[in-house]
C-alpha cells in the first residue's frame, strides 16, 4: 500500500513539475533540521527517505568509546555490541532514532516551513527553465486577478504580472478574459514575480507584424525602426531584401487584412507604414507622411532636420499635439525642425540681410559666409576668428575676421525685438525643433484638427 508521503510527493512532482530527487532532499533537510531543534545541535543526525515504507528514517552516529563522557556524541562498546555485534572501538556507529511523528509539534513546524522554502526555490528554477527561452516571444494568458494595478496573468503552469506602467491605456480588462503580450524579462527569483509581460513595448508590435506576415519571419521584410504612443499611434520603417516584394504592401495585405489584425490586436491604435531610406532627407518625408514636404535641410554632425513644408500642410505634419512629428523624430532618432514655406522663406532673407547689415561686409562675403552655413548675424556672432580664417575666399586678416564678428553681435543683440515684431500669428507659428521622444507643446496644432488616417 503506497503511503500518504509517497502519494503527496508523487502529486507535487506531477503538479509542479518538481524534480523528485529534489524534493526528496528538501525533505529529508527538513526533518534533519527538526531532529537537531529537538535533540540539539552537537548530535550528528542524518535523515533518510525510504521509498518503499514511504516514510523519512532518522539515524543518530555516535563514536564508540569504553566510558561515555558525551551522550551526544559517544556510545559505550557494550551498548554498541548489543547494536552491532562486529563493532570496534572508535567507530562510527549509526542507530535508528524514534519515529518522526514523535518530533513535536514545534519541531514539524520548522519542518514544514522548509519543506515549503524548498519547494518555492524548486519551483523558481522550474519556471526559469522552462521560460528563460522564450524571453522576447509573444505569451498567451488569462487575466486571473490584479493587485495594486498590476494584473496577474495565468500562463498554464505558472503566473506572470503585466505591470500597469505596461499596460494599454484606456483600456480594461475582467476577470477570466484572454489576453496576449510580450515576455519582456524572465527572473531567477521565488520572492519577485519571475515573468514580467508587456503590450507597450515597441518590441510587441515587432512581433505581431512577425507573426502576421510571412515575408517578416522569412527575413524578406526588416522592420528598420518602431515608435508607439500606446493606444494612440505608431509609426513602423520597413524595408525589403528583394526588389520585387514591396515592404509596405506585405504589412499592409490585401484589403488591408495584415495590419487591421494587428490594429485590432492593440485596440485600435492607428499604425502608420512608411518605407525605409538610408538618405534622411528622404526618411523623413516619408515618416512625415501624410504631410507634403517640400524641402529637407539636413545637419548629419548634429543629427538635426529643417523639414520645409507648405503652408496649409504645417498642421498635418506637426499632427495633434506635435504626435506626428514627435513619432517621426523618435523613428528616425533625428531632431526635426518643421517649418511652413512662408516662414522660412522669410527667415532665409531676414537671415541674409542680417549679414548685409553688418559694418564692412560685402554681398560676396555676406554669399560666401551664407554657404558656409552662417545663414544670420546670429549665427556668425557665435563664431571664433579660427573658423573663419578656415573659409577660403574671404580675404580678412584675425584682426577684421574679429571686428566682423564683434559687428554681426551687434546686429544679432539688436535683432530678437525685430524679429518678434515682423513674427507671423501665432496659429501659423511652427513648433520649436522635436527630440527623439520629447513631446512639443499642444499649442503647435490649431485645435479641431485631425491628421488620423487607417494603418496604411
Amino acid at each position: 500500500m503506497i503511503s500518504e508521503l509517497k502519494r503527496i510527493l508523487d502529486q507535487i512532482c506531477r503538479d509542479k513539475g518538481i524534480n523528485r530527487d529534489l524534493l526528496i532532499e528538501a525533505i529529508e533537510e527538513a526533518v534533519m533540521s527538526a531532529a537537531k531543534k529537538k535533540y540539539g545541535q552537537r548530535r550528528e543526525i542524518e535523515a533518510r527517505y525510504n521509498d518503499e515504507l514511504g516514510e523519512v528514517e532518522l539515524f543518530q552516529f555516535r563514536t564508540v568509546v569504553e566510558e561515555v563522557a558525551d551522550e551526544q556524541t559517544e556510545i559505550s562498546f557494550a551498548d554498541a555490541k548489543a547494536l552491532d555485534p562486529e563493532v570496534e572501538m572508535g567507530d562510527e556507529l549509526g542507530s535508528k532514532m524514534e519515529s518522526v511523528a514523535d518530533l513535536g509539534r514545534i519541531a514539524a513546524q520548522s519542518a514544514k516551513q522548509v519543506i515549503i522554502q524548498k519547494m518555492k526555490e524548486a519551483e523558481s528554477d522550474v519556471v526559469y527553465e522552462m521560460f528563460k527561452e522564450r524571453q522576447g516571444d509573444i505569451v498567451n494568458g488569462i487575466v486571473q486577478r490584479f493587485e495594486r494595478g498590476n494584473m496577474i496573468v495565468n500562463l498554464g503552469r505558472t503566473d506572470a504580472i503585466l505591470p500597469s506602467r505596461e499596460q494599454m491605456p484606456r483600456k480594461s480588462y475582467r476577470q477570466g478574459d484572454r489576453i496576449r503580450a510580450y515576455l519582456l524579462e524572465v527572473r531567477q527569483s521565488s520572492k519577485d514575480p519571475q515573468l514580467v509581460l508587456s503590450r507597450t513595448c515597441n518590441d510587441f508590435l515587432t512581433k505581431l507584424f512577425a507573426l502576421e506576415v510571412p515575408e517578416i519571419a522569412e527575413g524578406i521584410v526588416k522592420i528598420m525602426g518602431v515608435a508607439r504612443e500606446p493606444g494612440s499611434r505608431a509609426k513602423i520603417a520597413v524595408s525589403s531584401t528583394e526588389t520585387d516584394v514591396d515592404p509596405v504592401g506585405a504589412c499592409v495585405g490585401m484589403k488591408g487584412s495584415r495590419v487591421q489584425n494587428v490594429v485590432q490586436e492593440l485596440q485600435g491604435e492607428k499604425i502608420d507604414i512608411v518605407p525605409w531610406s538610408p538618405d534622411p532627407a528622404r526618411f523623413v518625408s516619408n515618416a512625415l507622411s501624410p504631410a507634403q514636404v517640400s524641402l529637407v535641410v539636413v545637419d548629419e554632425e548634429n543629427k538635426t532636420l529643417l523639414v520645409v513644408v507648405p503652408d496649409d500642410q504645417l498642421s498635418l505634419a506637426i499632427g495633434r499635439q506635435g504626435q506626428n512629428v514627435r513619432l517621426a523624430s523618435s523613428l528616425l532618432g533625428w531632431r526635426i525642425d518643421v517649418k511652413s514655406e512662408t516662414r522660412y522663406t522669410r527667415s532665409i532673407e531676414e537671415g541674409f540681410q542680417s549679414l548685409l547689415d553688418i559694418a564692412g561686409m560685402t554681398e560676396k562675403r555676406a554669399e560666401l559666409l551664407y554657404d558656409q552655413g552662417y545663414a544670420s548675424a546670429t549665427e556668425l556672432a557665435g563664431a571664433t576668428v579660427e573658423d573663419l580664417q578656415e573659409i577660403s575666399g574671404l580675404g580678412l586678416e584675425a584682426d577684421a575676421i574679429a571686428e566682423l564678428i564683434a559687428a554681426a553681435a551687434r546686429i544679432a543683440a539688436a535683432g530678437p525685438a525685430v524679429a518678434e515684431a515682423a513674427a507671423e500669428p501665432a496659429p501659423k507659428a511652427a513648433p520649436p525643433a522635436v527630440e527623439p521622444g520629447e513631446t512639443p507643446p499642444s499649442s503647435a496644432e490649431p485645435p479641431g484638427e485631425d491628421d488620423s488616417r487607417p494603418g496604411s
